[in-house]
């Protein structure tokens, strides 16, 4: 497989591997409780994040069942660092990936999830050639599965208090894309 080729561009966007300059702008977002109530994790310390910033640099590539990259997203127009998007590799056999997304409040309401995630479709689907992506969150948070409707995702479950998250039962939203969908998708213009 080829390497990919960085920055990916889109309209808007510049996605890009972290780079040692990133830690103040990926701080910004990641230490805000409004950011991370509906993420696996808590709100993170400078300290926690230089951490995670450190990891991401062996994430280079998905080869194996679990596998992650976790890309910068930079607004162009400003060179700023918005957010970022993750794309998991669940499992190599039956080729399913995930993808997640994370924007900075202060660019909430500009369809820059939006754009960021269909990236990770793309770079899902057209490099690493996966046949079905998902992507899940909690049921109150509006705005992501508003994103993946927006991409074209299909809603395939709602989970009834399936886990214990963060100290409460949760509800989770699965929705999934097939490679033969985005395929039709993107050849309709």
């Amino acid at each position: 497989m080829t390497p990919i080729t960085y920055p990916i561009e889109t309209d808007r966007l510049l996605i890009r591997p972290n780079l040692p300059g990133d830690l103040d702008a990926v701080h910004a977002f990641q230490s805000r409780d409004d950011v991370t109530r509906y993420v696996p994790w808590y709100s993170r310390s400078r300290e926690e994040v230089e951490q995670v910033l450190e990891a991401r640099k062996l994430m280079t590539d998905l080869r194996q069942d679990d596998d992650a990259l976790v890309l910068a997203v930079v607004e162009r127009a400003s060179s700023a660092l918005i957010g970022e998007i993750y794309l998991f590799l669940k499992s190599v056999e039956h080729r399913q990936g995930e993808i997640g997304y994370l924007i900075h409040p202060d660019y909430h309401g500009r369809g820059y999830a939006t754009e960021a995630a269909r990236a990770a479709l793309r770079l899902g689907f057209e490099h690493y050639g996966l046949h079905r992506i998902v992507a899940r969150c909690d049921a109150r948070n509006a705005p992501s599965y508003r994103v993946m409707e927006k991409l074209g995702m299909r809603r395939e479950a709602h989970l009834r208090e399936n886990e214990l998250f963060k100290g409460e039962w949760s509800d989770e939203l699965v929705y999934a894309m097939l490679d033969r969908e985005w395929r039709a998708m993107n050849a309709a213009g």
